[in-house]
């Protein structure tokens, strides 16, 4: 078996000041990663159809619907489900990011629960 590298990104969502930004350092402490008043974004390793980069909480449009890229702790993986319904979640793979548009991530949007 060959190892492939993984490219590992992240960006955050200040709490605080409320904007989404790249990060210049993250603390890592006993292997976990914190970044204080931030909420960290992972990378999918997913592209949309116009070659951006689909992190999660992001928003995706697939003609006028509207969806949410989560981490699904019970399969292990990338889902997406509606932006205002959680109780169906689908698979995201390449075959269906490149049909979406990355839109906004869910923190900057007018959707955003201030319960996060």
């Amino acid at each position: 078996m060959q190892f492939k590298k993984r490219i590992l990104k992240f960006k955050a969502w200040d709490i605080e000041h409320k904007l989404l930004m790249r990060l210049d350092s993250i603390e890592c402490n006993k292997g976990e990663l914190i970044k204080p008043n931030h909420i960290l974004l992972q990378f999918t390793g997913l592209y949309d159809k116009d070659g951006q980069e689909i992190y999660e909480m992001d928003v995706l449009l697939d003609n006028l619907q509207k969806y949410v890229v989560i981490w699904s702790e019970e399969h292990n993986s990338w889902y997406f489900s509606k932006l205002n319904d959680d109780s169906v979640l689908s698979p995201i793979g390449v075959a269906e990011a490149i049909k979406m548009k990355r839109f906004c991530n869910y923190f900057e949007s007018d959707n955003n629960a201030e319960s996060f």
